[in-house]
Parts: structure tokens; sequence; C-alpha cells
């Protein structure tokens, strides 16, 4: 650690308290550089972190953590927190099995409030400490701090406006990480974020308020003269008018002004609003240069900025996506494609470009992309919704009232279904045809491979009705791509092989290929099963009726999943056959590499083949006692 001479003192924010306030400059310096050679070697979440350096330094420095709480909003900028709280040296292992969490967790340090993955959670969880620090007469602060992106999504604002209308001690800051610093940030509005959050300027405030508001007439013309005043330096009118005490902006790398600043609105009583403006990718050129794409790189050299390149069989699902709703764009010009902030990611940047005036990126707001799409079918157009399972899962109510119920032609593509790898349990795709197979009206399906996904898609477009097509991260079994589109029969599944020993191998989606490679083995019938609903109904009365067991598999909890499905149609029949559930059991999956969470699930092929061996061999035998 003799590159980080300074860093490598700091085990705990107490260390980090006893420095000077001159040292921390040097600080931010060995941290940064500590953060781009660490997650150079494995890769991870980075140009958020890199901006986030100074706030961080500055929050731990001024607050009295963990008994103070600061929460992060989603925790793509934690790095530098669990830095500075103990976990330095296993910071490498962060996304890895067995290693650091990709997120804040509770589970991992006393110094994570708060569990968090999903964004704009930050200001709901910090005011509830808030107030059950009031309730419970602790003298603690709450912190809440959340990106202008999390700050796009409906319920940052519900948790404002509630905590603007108590009378509780909660500091929200805003870490405005865009790509440039506005204009108004500098030595004055640090100025003036310093002496608005001093103690003279907040007890004019109250006495104020106590003289004046017995004279309604003076004191509204106090109140909108204040407004007025702030307003032509600040831009914090509106968080004024929802109950809080407005301080910024100020510059996020400033570390004598956030210090300063901090210490100030420590001491406050009641709601306060920091605005921080900070650059995303900080003090690293190719990440500011550039700070999507340095997100959440992969492995790379430090020096050169070159991100190394993973070994790919064929094009991923989600490519099969974006390149399918291109040529499906030049053929329906009423087709809409919309994302909830997730254009890189959903593999809509073709599209973007080629059909911009059709494209609506409309921010960390999955209930209102869903919803959006709602209203634009309702009025003919055909839109496409390119989602993650894990966030599907905050737009349910708007996908069963205002798209499901309404019978709406509303195409659902759902990209990271399953189990995704690195980011873990809150990013796991693990929950949606459980929760989707209940819906009325919708149709849900599953494809076996990059073709069948194409045709899928296809096929939901052509409906006329709710419609949703879930695959997983990453490629698939390498089958080609055909270019025409044809659209599969509704509700049927495929017989992909016959067997001899009476046991059948039903599959969705991404476990056709397992189920395969086992029933060749074994000489067992494999169903790929296409479409969760409608389920292939006659099908599977003919294949109970004609083997001696069945079993499920799908890359979905047991709970409630596929299986159950096929579980429900034979009891409706009244056929009695043993059946064996394969799926994500009943516990979060943690991170790894997509490979490791599929083999914590016990769905990798080796263990689908043992168990599926060991429970037909006790069925065998049970049959012929």
């Amino acid at each position: 650690m003799d590159t980080f001479p300074l860093l490598s003192t700091i085990d705990t924010p107490r260390d980090l308290r006893r420095l000077p306030a001159g040292k921390l400059g040097q600080l931010a310096g060995e941290l940064r550089e500590y953060l781009v050679q660490t997650v150079s070697t494995r890769g991870g979440h980075f140009a958020a972190g890199l901006g986030t350096v100074e706030l961080t330094i500055a929050l731990h420095y001024i607050y009295d953590t963990p008994h103070d709480r600061v929460v992060w909003d989603v925790g793509h900028q934690a790095y530098p927190h669990k830095v500075l709280t103990g976990r330095r040296q296993r910071l490498h292992t962060v996304k890895q099995h067995g290693g650091l969490a990709p997120f804040p967790a509770r589970s991992e340090s006393e110094y994570d409030t708060f569990g968090v993955g999903h964004s704009s959670t930050s200001v709901s969880a910090a005011l509830g400490m808030a107030l059950a620090a009031a309730r419970l007469g602790e003298d603690r602060r709450a912190v809440a701090v959340i990106g202008d992106g999390a700050m796009s999504a409906g319920i940052a604002f519900e948790a404002l406006n509630h905590a603007g209308s108590l009378d509780v001690d909660l500091l929200v800051i805003l870490n405005d990480n865009d790509m440039s610093i506005s204009e108004n940030v500098g030595a004055l509005s640090n100025y003036f974020a310093r002496v608005l959050s001093g103690r003279f300027y907040a007890h004019l405030r109250e006495g104020s308020k106590k003289v004046l508001k017995p004279m309604p007439s003076v004191w509204e013309l106090a109140r909108r003269s204040e407004e007025h005043v702030k307003g032509m330096v600040l831009p914090g009118t509106m968080f004024e008018e929802m109950g809080f005490n407005y301080i910024g902006p100020i510059d996020g790398h400033d570390l004598k002004a956030l210090v300063g600043t901090l210490r100030n609105l420590r001491k406050l009583k009641g709601p306060q609003f920091l605005h921080v403006v900070t650059r995303k990718g900080k003090g690293y050129a190719p990440a500011e240069a550039d700070p999507i794409k340095w997100h959440g790189p992969g492995p790379f050299d430090p020096r050169t900025g070159v991100v190394y390149k993973e070994k790919s069989s064929g094009p991923s699902y989600t490519q099969v996506f974006g390149q399918w709703l291109c040529e499906m764009a030049e053929r329906e010009p009423r087709l809409i494609g919309i994302t909830p902030a997730m254009r890189e990611g959903s593999g809509l940047v073709e599209f973007s470009k080629r059909f911009a005036e059709r494209y609506f990126d409309v921010g960390i707001a999955e209930q209102h992309a869903v919803t959006l799409a709602a209203g634009l079918a309702a009025s003919g157009m055909r839109p496409v919704v390119a989602i993650y399972s894990t966030f599907l899962q905050r737009a349910y109510d708007q996908l069963i009232h205002d798209v499901a119920l309404q019978g709406l032609p509303v195409v659902l593509a759902i990209d990271r279904a399953g189990l995704v790898g690195g980011d873990g349990a809150t990013h796991q795709g693990a929950f949606d045809l459980t929760y989707l197979r209940c819906v009325p009206n919708l149709v849900v399906m599953a494809p076996a491979d990059e073709n069948e996904c194409r045709q899928m898609l296809y096929t939901a477009s052509t409906l006329g009705r709710p419609a949703a097509v879930r695959y997983p991260r990453g490629s698939g079994p390498g089958v080609a791509v055909l270019p025409e589109m044809v659209g599969l029969p509704l509700g049927r599944a495929q017989l992909r092989r016959s067997g001899r020993h009476g046991l059948a191998l039903l599959a969705f989606g991404s476990m056709v290929a397992a189920a395969e490679a086992i029933a060749e083995r074994h000489e067992m019938t494999v169903v790929n099963m296409r479409f969760v609903k409608p389920l292939d109904e006659p099908l599977l009365l003919e294949l109970a009726e004609r083997h001696r067991g069945l079993v499920t598999l799908e890359e979905n909890v047991v709970a409630g999943g596929a299986g159950s499905a096929v579980a429900e149609c034979l009891a409706a029949a009244s056929l009695c056959v043993p059946i064996l559930h394969c799926g994500i059991p009943d516990r979060f999956i943690e991170h790894g590499s997509r490979e490791q969470c599929i083999a914590a699930a016990g769905l990798d092929p080796a263990a689908l083949e043992a168990r599926i061996l060991n429970w037909w061999k006790a069925r065998s035998l049970q049959l012929t006692a």
C-alpha cells in the first residue's frame, strides 16, 4: 500500500475523522487512484463512484457514521463508501462469487444502513429512519444521497412531498452528475451555500416566521421576497415549495465547500435539501469523456483505457431484440420503442438513432413507461416496452390495470430474465413467470434460442393483445437467426424428442438446451414448451397419459412458476402423474457470474441430471414395488 500512504491508514470512518481537514484532498486523490487500479482488474460500477469521492469523504468526515444514517440511492456510486468503511482490501472481490456485494447490503456492513439496488428508494428509507429516531428519542441524523437520474422516479417525489410536510431532521443530497458542471457552480454559489446553511440565516429565517406570521400580508410579502432573492441564484424554488430548506448548487469536488456546508447542515433542524454537482468519471479521462460506456465496464487497462472484450459465441438476445425492433419499425410505421432509462442495456441504441421520432426514454420511471405504452396502444399505436425483468416488477399495477385489463396490444420485451450474475439478488429476474402468468389477457412466451426469440417477438407484435417475451442475459445456444419473420401458433409447444423410458422433460426457455442434453443420454422425451400462457394443454394431457413421470424445468422461481401452471392443468383434468419441478429455489440467489448463479440455484446441467435421475430412480422403484 506504499502507493496509497494515507488511504492505507483509513480502516473505518473514525480514522478518517481524525485527519486534519488539510489532508482530505490527498486522501481524495489516493482513493480515486485506488478505485481505478482495483476496478480495472475485475470490472464493476465505475464512473459514478469516481464522481462521488469527495462527497463520500465529506459525509463520513462530518457525520458520525454508522450512528448517523447515510442511505445511498441505487448504490452504483458506493464503491468509495465501501473502501472507507473497512472493505478496502476486499474491493477487488466486488460482484464476484463470495465477494463484496455490488450494492450496499445490510448483511455486509453496519455502515450499509439500507440495502439498495433499484433506484429512488433512498429518500423514503432515510425518512423512515429519521422518523424512527424521533420516535425513540435518539440523537441521530439521516441522510439520503440520490442522483439526478433516480430523482426522475415517482417514488422519490412521493417521499419528498411527505418529508417536507413533517418536522423531521432529514437531509436529502441531490448528486447532480450531468456531463457538465453548470455555470452557477463555483466560488459565488459555494458562498451562498455556506451562508444559507449557516446558523445566522437559519435563525433569521425561523425568527421571521414567528414575528411576521401573525401579520399574514407582511409574512406573505417577506416569504415571496426571500424566494425571489434565492431564485435569482438558486434553482431550488420547487424544493422550497415542498417544505425543504434548499441549499446549493455547490461543486461536489470542492472538499472545503462540502465540509463547511455539511457541518452547518448537520446542526440544522427540519428537512434540508443540498444540491451537489459532480462529474461522472472524475479524475479518469476516458470515463469523463464517455460516462455511459464507463458506467460498469469489464476489466480494462488503466493506462490506456482499453476495455478487454469478452469472447462471444454469437449475438446476444439483447442484440437479437435490437435488430428485430429496427426491422419491424421499417415494416410497421405505428411501432413505438419505449425504455425506462436502459437504452444501451436493452439494445435500443440503433433504434434511437434511426427512429428518433418513435423512440422514448422516459427515465427511471417504469410505471410511466408501461402506462405511456397503454395510452399509445389505446390510440392505435403499436408500442414495444424494452425492460429488464427485475424492473418490470415496479410497474406491475400498471401492467394489470392499464394494459391487461383493457386488452391493449402492448409488447413487453423482457430482458435479463432468470439469473443475471454480478448484480446479484436485487437484479435477478427470478419472478416474472410467476407474476405474469396469473394476469388475464396476457400471452407469455419464453424462447429456447436466438432465432425463436426473434420469431416470438414478431408473434407478439401480431397478436393484437398484451404479450410478453422473456429472454435471458447474454448469448443463447448459438442457433442461427433466420432473416424471415414467422408467426408461431398461439399456445403450441414443440416436441423436440420422443423417449423410451417413460419420463418427459418439459422445458421452458433457456432450460431447453440442458433438457435436450440430459434426454439424449437417457432416452427421455423433451418438449420445448414455448408458451407459459397459454399452455399447450392438448399436448400436456397426451404426455401425461403416455408417460410415467414428468419433469418441468424453468429459470424462474418454482413457487407459482411455469411448472405450477403444468401441475394446475393436469389437476384440472383429474390426471395424477408424478411431477418433479426444477427451478430457482425459495431463496434469493446472490451475486457471482451467471454460470455460478445458475449452479447456486441447482440449475446447471450436472446438478439437474443428478437430481432428475435420483428422483426417477426413487420413483421407478416405488412404481414397481
